[in-house]
């Protein structure tokens, strides 16, 4: 197998990527890192600098590919499926990938920033980056919400961007995910709750759940 992806089975940014694999069933094989091993960090290190995965590895183009986005768009373009990612036409592509970036910047981000608090000593916790956090991702869910209200093919049982599943979706499966976790939506977000459900029912999601699920103890509890 000339792809190999280099993840953690708790990344949220390394679940975008699987789910896109997922969808497409493009064959790959999995290296698990444990960023606490100096081996395999180094191993990381000598692939992307920056050190964060996911990283994806085709040694068949000799590329190296960083970067949850960027990844996704690598696959739609030199190992398609039956799934396009990115829609055609550039109108549609640019929406798809704002929607992506929304996503990423203003809900997986701030998700990100609680949990991360939560490793934290007890001397060094950030109680005003958490709130902001916080009130930034109910800003997000309420942006989410409106949009789902308006677009009434999304409220009732399709996708970001409409009947077909994108990149978009797979930035909104484990943003949403964990970010109802550490801030959940609550009553007020309804349209937002279903379309998580219906992402987690899809079998590509579903499927990063079922392998996640034996690491979910390791997930930083709050206090």
């Amino acid at each position: 197998m000339s792809l190999t992806l280099h993840y953690h089975p708790l990344s949220s940014f390394c679940w975008k990527v699987l789910v896109a694999l997922y969808e497409n069933g493009a064959p790959f094989t999995p290296n698990m890192v444990n960023l606490g091993d100096a081996a395999q960090r180094a191993a990381l290190l000598a692939l992307w600098p920056i050190g964060r995965f996911p990283v994806l590895r085709d040694e068949a183009r000799g590329e190296t590919v960083p970067e949850s986005s960027i990844v996704i768009e690598y696959l739609d373009r030199h190992y398609p499926g039956t799934v396009a990612l990115i829609p055609e036409g550039q109108d549609l592509a640019l929406q798809t990938r704002l929607r992506d970036r929304f996503l990423d910047l203003y809900v997986h981000l701030p998700m990100q920033r609680i949990v991360g608090d939560r490793l934290r000593p007890a001397d060094s916790k950030d109680p005003r980056g958490v709130a902001e956090a916080r009130a930034q991702l109910r800003t997000s869910y309420a942006i989410l919400d409106q949009q789902l209200i308006r677009d009434q093919q999304l409220a009732h049982g399709g996708w970001m961007m409409g009947e077909r599943f994108s990149l978009a979706d797979c930035a909104a499966a484990p943003a949403l995910f964990y970010g109802n976790r550490v801030e959940p939506f609550g009553d007020g977000h309804p349209h937002l709750a279903g379309y998580l459900a219906r992402l987690q029912a899809r079998p590509s999601f579903a499927r990063v759940l079922r392998e996640a699920e034996p690491y979910f103890g390791m997930f930083p509890k709050e206090g």
